[in-house]
């Protein structure tokens, strides 16, 4: 007898395996975490590390929740937060018209591609106190070293993408007569996409250190202020709730990026992942 398929069977039944693996990575990553913190609770109070060498895990959440419900923690990361959105949205945008263009002409890829690895080369804590001088404490200085953070994967990921772009869809496009901006549009750009987001996904990260960076060499708010008064304060359960908080902040911001690409690489099967 043949297999009937029960085309009235819900689809959420399809989408519960997938959730329930979901969840059970989550949960294996929390057993993991939760196992960490008790063997470092454990080393700390067995071998008596001094809190200003190594701070326990009940001093890190204590000053996590101190810093938390004061009010401190969401004020600076607000500022840091800003310099990484503001940045990472010019530097992605940069690279991306950098990339596209780079790809179309070819004389540009020629001119600029050398002094874009030669800024890239260049270490940005080098770069932070030029961008101190030139544009002051204010948060466009930390602007500006997040967008050049953000900038080089962008391109180099826009570029291989258009590149590897199926000739045999170049091809049939420009058999309809089809236009450069419509090769462009409807062909390159699509298979182009998803080694975009992964430019995407490594520049939102780059750009949390880019921010830091710049907040170390001069700034007067900002999660990297605190950090540096906690350090020299030998406060170091502060500045480990302080990396925490970027941690947390990292996270957030490449599962959003992930959201995006499931939306608009809804048919590339790494979306899927």
């Amino acid at each position: 007898m043949s297999t009937m398929i029960d085309d009235s069977a819900p689809p959420e039944a399809a989408l519960r395996p997938l959730a329930s693996s979901r969840f059970g990575r989550i949960g294996e990553a929390l057993g993991y975490l939760a196992g960490l913190l008790l063997f470092w609770e454990a080393v700390v109070y067995l071998l008596d590390v001094p809190p200003y060498v190594f701070p326990a895990p009940r001093a890190v959440a204590t000053s996590l929740w101190q810093g938390l419900s004061s009010g401190t923690f969401f004020y600076h990361l607000g500022v840091t937060l800003f310099e990484v959105l503001i940045g990472f949205v010019a530097g992605s945008l940069i690279g991306l018209l950098l990339g596209i263009g780079m790809v179309t002409v070819p004389f540009l890829n020629r001119v600029l591609y050398p002094y874009v690895i030669a800024i890239q080369t260049v270490p940005k804590v080098a770069i932070a106190p030029l961008m101190i001088v030139w544009f002051g404490f204010g948060v466009q200085s930390k602007i500006i070293l997040v967008a050049m953070a953000c900038m080089f994967p962008v391109l180099v990921n826009t570029i291989a993408g258009l590149r590897s772009t199926d000739s045999d869809r170049l091809s049939l496009v420009r058999a309809m007569c089809g236009s450069r901006l419509q090769v462009l549009r409807y062909v390159q750009l699509p298979s182009a996409l998803p080694y975009i987001f992964a430019g995407l996904n490594t520049g939102v990260v780059l750009a949390i250190i880019g921010a830091i960076v710049g907040e170390f060499v001069g700034a007067r708010v900002g999660i990297g202020v605190l950090i540096l008064q906690a350090n020299f304060a030998l406060d170091l359960a502060t500045v480990f709730a302080l990396l925490v908080v970027l941690s947390a902040t990292g996270v957030l911001l490449n599962g959003a990026m992930h959201l995006v690409e499931r939306r608009v690489c809804f048919w590339s099967g790494r979306s899927s992942k």
